[in-house]
């Protein structure tokens, strides 16, 4: 059963660059044209889509595959592909940042891709933490091909992971601890009580759903700050405990002296309400930038 939708990108976008972007799990080195998603759906984590994501100008075309309510599959790729933001007024703080106006002009089109939902993120964070990244992947990849829903797409086989009556169920996956299956289990009990929709800890605000994350086993202040920030679609958040963005604002504009927190969430504000997106923008395009390719008057 397939049906199709077309979601508005909202400004200035890249499907290539987010495909690319190497984000989690995510790990193509090539792009054909074609993003290939497979995931639990918002509203019944029980039932999984997949789609085809292309990109047609200033709109993406989706087919979807599954029972799932083609509309609800629409708002959350929407939302895993930052389209439910106005990118018009992102690009217009580059025209006032000249060190975002740069990285935008060399990266153009590059949004935050985000993890399908919070669940989708908290199993990311118990099968990868502690672990090489590649080996994160195998894992993730073994547990969805083991108990979740599969999808052909576009020629490619894409596996989403298993719902949370599956996952509450699984007794081991193949090289993972087995101190992790406990963890897996909390976080599909959590599912299921409703604690992880993405409503609920949007409201909460971002302080409060990162500390309410932190009751689940394994789950501490960098994992909890991944999934709120990287899950729930908040473009505003700043991620002070990421030492990577941190340092190369340091070295964009031109900051001699470390800052501390509150000096930084300072210094932040230039880039409300774009803080989440101008933090990824800054650490993931900031490797394309020629020596001296910002203003020395940045900062």
């Amino acid at each position: 059963m397939t049906a199709t939708r077309s979601i508005s990108t909202n400004g200035p976008f890249s499907l290539e660059e987010l495909a690319l972007f190497g984000f989690g799990y995510r790990s193509e080195t090539s792009f054909d044209g074609v993003m290939r998603l497979a995931f639990g759906v918002d509203d019944d984590l029980e039932t999984a889509a997949g789609v085809e994501v292309r990109q047609r100008g200033d709109h993406l075309d989706l087919v979807i595959h599954g029972g799932a309510d083609p509309d609800a599959v629409a708002r959350q790729v929407a939302r895993i592909l930052s389209c439910d933001h106005d990118g018009d007024d992102f690009a217009a703080l580059g025209r006032r940042d000249p060190v975002i106006g740069a990285l935008q002009a060399v990266a153009p089109g590059l949004r935050p891709p985000l993890f399908h939902s919070p669940y989708d993120a908290l199993i990311w964070s118990v099968v990868s933490a502690r672990r090489p990244r590649s080996q994160g992947i195998r894992l993730r990849d073994r547990l969805g091909a083991e108990h979740g829903a599969s999808f052909e797409l576009a020629g490619r086989r894409v596996t989403a992971m298993p719902p949370p009556s599956r996952l509450g169920q699984v007794e081991r996956v193949d090289g993972l601890p087995a101190d992790r299956i406990p963890r897996l289990r909390a976080v599909a009990d959590a599912a299921a009580r409703g604690d992880l929709d993405v409503g609920r800890l949007v409201a909460l605000g971002p302080g409060a759903a990162q500390a309410d994350l932190q009751r689940l086993p394994g789950i501490g202040p960098f994992y909890s700050s991944l999934v709120v920030i990287r899950a729930c679609g908040l473009a505003d958040v700043l991620p002070i405990g990421e030492a990577r963005s941190r340092a190369t604002v340091h070295e964009l504009y031109r900051i001699e002296a470390p800052m501390t927190d509150d000096a930084y969430t300072a210094f932040a504000e230039r880039w409300r309400p774009w803080r989440t997106w101008a933090t990824v923008l800054i650490r993931a395009a900031s490797p394309r930038l020629a020596a001296g390719a910002v203003p020395a008057t940045a900062g």
